[in-house]
């Protein structure tokens, strides 16, 4: 009887071990700070796995990009050094060619239009890229429309003409702003603020909510709604990390991340709406452009020279493109 039950206890012991050892504990990078959209969705992100995995999984995010710069994240990711990521796409675009699609001045007509074309075909042929780069795509979020914003509004592609715009680093933004006749200054986001406020910069382009929050419209006066690129950000999983879980586990982070994903859509909604109101409130002017069409024919060369260079994306812009 004894030995039977020293056989229980070591079983259930081992049981407890196994299971204990088995428990995965992940990082994730987030570049914002309390207050955004974004945060709450990646602590929402971490709630969730801890509960569909019944804690195999538990998940620490570090915000405010205290984990490395988004370029040195999104490496860190690939590599499997951080195992979750909350990335714009825009940088990711010169690392994976098919993600570059969403940089494309004007390619989605609406915000809606983009979420559509990235829950069909097409995002699915950049989730795929991205997955072989390292970094699967579990969830879209919402990083809205982005706008320019300087000393003077901006209502056709002749007032940029002459002026030097902060952009992120991707050739699409610096040929979007050449081909408007201004001169791109591709630079580190943490560094935009100075240099609007020095005047190394005339101006820069972003969403309301990060126009807000960093304090950009501190140091300008007018904000231009030309809507020139609607740039998604996901929440990414290091390949290799994610296809060694069981499918189990699997499903469960990945549904986790889709209703994380949702969350941070609605929060984004009002967060957005309350970042417009509170800059006009603070003496920005907010220009509508009644006619975008002299912006979009000043991309077509853009289009013309991104085709050339990369003719193996034309059916992947053309799915986009004629997505209703």
């Amino acid at each position: 009887m004894f030995k039977r039950l020293s056989i229980v206890l070591t079983s259930a012991l081992l049981c407890l071990s196994f299971n204990a050892s088995a428990a995965e504990k992940w990082r994730a990078w987030n570049i914002h700070s309390d207050g955004h959209p974004n945060t709450a969705a990646m602590d929402k992100f971490a709630e969730l796995v801890e509960a569909n995995t019944k804690g195999e999984i538990t998940l620490q995010v570090f915000h405010g990009g205290v984990l490395g710069s988004q370029p040195d994240a999104l490496e860190q990711v690939r590599l499997g050094a951080i195992e979750i990521g909350n990335f714009n796409l825009g940088p990711i675009g010169p690392v994976v060619k098919e993600a570059n699609l969403v940089s494309l001045p004007f390619i989605f007509k609406s915000v809606p239009h983009m979420f559509r074309v990235l829950e069909g075909e097409a995002g699915q042929t950049i989730a795929g890229a991205m997955a072989e780069a390292g970094l699967l795509p579990l969830g879209w979020v919402d990083a809205g429309a982005r706008s320019f914003y300087s000393q003077k509004p901006i209502n056709t592609p002749a007032d940029v003409e002459g002026l030097k715009i902060r952009v992120m680093n991707n050739d699409l933004y610096t040929s979007m702003i050449s081909a408007m006749g201004g001169n791109p200054s591709p630079m580190a986001f943490a560094e935009v603020q100075q240099a609007l406020k020095t005047g190394v910069v005339d101006g820069a382009e972003n969403n309301f909510p990060s126009f807000k929050n960093v304090g950009h419209y501190e140091v300008t006066t007018h904000y231009s709604l030309s809507e020139h690129l609607i740039i998604p950000e996901c929440i990414c999983v290091n390949t290799s990390k994610f296809e060694a879980l069981s499918p189990e586990l699997q499903a469960a982070v990945r549904a986790a991340a889709e209703e994380a994903a949702l969350y941070q859509r609605e929060l984004w909604a009002v967060g957005s709406k309350q970042a417009r109101e509170e800059v006009e409130a603070a003496g920005i002017k907010v220009n509508e452009i009644a006619d975008k069409g002299p912006f979009q024919a000043a991309m077509v060369k853009v289009y013309d020279d991104y085709l050339a260079a990369n003719p193996d994306m034309a059916g992947l812009v053309k799915m986009a493109q004629e997505t209703e």
